[in-house]
């Protein structure tokens, strides 16, 4: 992998190009497509999803504008009987490995929008079986499994996407151009923050009750370690458990680090480093600051890149900006600084001498962000944030902050700064991190093959 600072930018220069070219339109009834075969401008595409509810349901929907529904996986059965309704004639399940093994052949291409636990298990699964694949943010729970994601998609050679669609922003695009083109001087240091968690997140679990009748819990808590059912998890706040989520910083960092990652190459951190609210290791803290230290490499300087979430934000006094609101993003350049308020990129104010035309920016505008995983799996060039060459990457960085997360468990005291060899995903300093960098998954989910 000592490889991937070239292959991403190489990447990055080439695979707009033909996100900006328009298909025909999908039509005709559905074909498998086995062996390679690339699946003609006017055949349908079989698709199926995981997880329908939520995210899931526009996954879904768009799903069904690109292919032919064939199949509905979710563990909730209130969901599944409406999706029924929406995509008449798809066989319905609520297992994932059963509607694979029992479907497979009538499946081209899978969405999984679930928790981020059953992420990786579900989509390893499709793809070792050749179907392509687009997952929701973050890829993955943990950092291995993005790295396996990656590798399994390239092996298999499948057209895959992640969800985090600003990535498909023209006003992102721009924004990442400038900074490989110069335009802020060199970049020293970035800042992005959140309004998240709006869940309920650093306390203790919930008193168990009997799960609803119509949640299959069993398959609810898929690879994770088994625990009673109590009202918290299903649908939302998940997102609050080391278990089942990834926290404020693996729900909303994929889309307001998106730009500078992007920009900057921020992959491959040497270490990461954290001040929280405290924790129990079982929830998440309440907030949490964490900087990230990536070094030098063959076209811009070291960078800091500093997160917040819980209500905490940088100085924006100190950074010059009269007010930054709940979400954004501040790229500190030589020459200038780029402020972009909001989840999703894009340039909201340019600070000094900054030359904001588009004269000279090497970048493509996207026939949309779903639009792209449909050309990819019709044989067109990969979508941006496709596995391999992007959002693995994506994933990994962010995902590395949790291990900082996870070692400042103290209120309010710095924890120690782990040092983090990529290559090998190994932190260097700190013991114990290990099951934080790959799970162990419950007997019947298969995370290496």
């Amino acid at each position: 992998m000592n490889n991937r600072s070239t292959t991403r930018r190489d990447f990055l220069k080439t695979a707009g190009a033909a996100g900006a070219a328009v298909a025909a339109p999908l039509v005709i009834p559905s074909t498998v497509f086995a062996n390679g075969e690339k699946p003609g401008a006017n055949e349908r595409i079989a698709m199926a999803s995981v997880g329908i509810g939520g995210k899931g349901s526009s996954d879904a929907s768009d799903a069904s504008r690109g292919g032919e529904m064939v199949a509905i996986c979710d563990v909730d059965e209130k969901r599944l009987e409406g999706a029924d309704k929406r995509y008449e004639g798809a066989k319905a399940y609520t297992d994932f490995r059963k509607m694979l093994d029992e479907m497979g052949k009538s499946i081209d291409a899978v969405t999984v929008s679930t928790p981020d636990h059953t992420h990786a298990p579900a989509a390893l699964m499709a793809m070792r079986m050749g179907k392509h694949c687009f997952c929701q943010k973050p890829l993955t729970r943990s950092i291995y499994e993005a790295r396996v994601m990656g590798q399994v998609a390239k092996e298999m050679g499948v057209a895959t996407q992640m969800g985090n669609q600003g990535t498909s922003g023209g006003g992102l695009r721009k924004g990442a151009a400038m900074m490989r083109a110069g335009r802020l001087g060199k970049v020293s240091e970035v800042h992005v923050w959140t309004n998240r968690p709006v869940w309920p997140q650093g306390g203790e679990r919930p008193a168990p009750q009997e799960p609803p009748a119509h949640l299959k819990w069993d398959l609810w808590i898929g690879p994770s370690p088994m625990r009673p059912y109590g009202p918290g998890y299903h649908p939302f706040s998940w997102r609050g458990w080391w278990d089942f989520g990834s926290g404020a910083l693996g729900d909303m960092a994929c889309h307001t680090a998106n730009m500078p990652y992007m920009g900057l190459d921020l992959f491959d951190p040497v270490s990461v480093q954290a001040t929280t609210s405290g924790h129990n290791r079982d929830s998440y803290p309440k907030w949490s600051v964490i900087e990230f230290e990536f070094p030098a490499n063959d076209w811009r300087p070291a960078v800091k890149f500093f997160w917040y979430d819980g209500g905490k934000k940088p100085d924006a006094e100190q950074l010059g900006i009269d007010k930054i609101g709940g979400a954004g993003c501040i790229v500190v350049g030589s020459k200038g600084k780029l402020f972009s308020h909001g989840d999703y990129g894009g340039i909201t104010k340019l600070f000094g001498d900054v030359d904001d035309s588009n004269e000279g920016l090497d970048y493509a505008k996207s026939p949309g962000h779903f639009r792209e995983w449909i050309l990819a799996i019709r044989g067109g060039e990969p979508a941006r944030s496709n596995f391999p060459d992007y959002a693995g990457g994506l994933t990994e960085t962010i995902l590395l902050g949790n291990l900082a997360v996870w070692t400042a468990n103290e209120p309010e005291t710095e924890g120690p700064k782990v040092a983090w060899d990529a290559k090998n995903l190994k932190a260097t300093n700190v013991e114990g991190l290990e099951e934080i960098v790959k799970p162990v998954y419950r007997d019947g989910y298969i995370l290496d093959a």
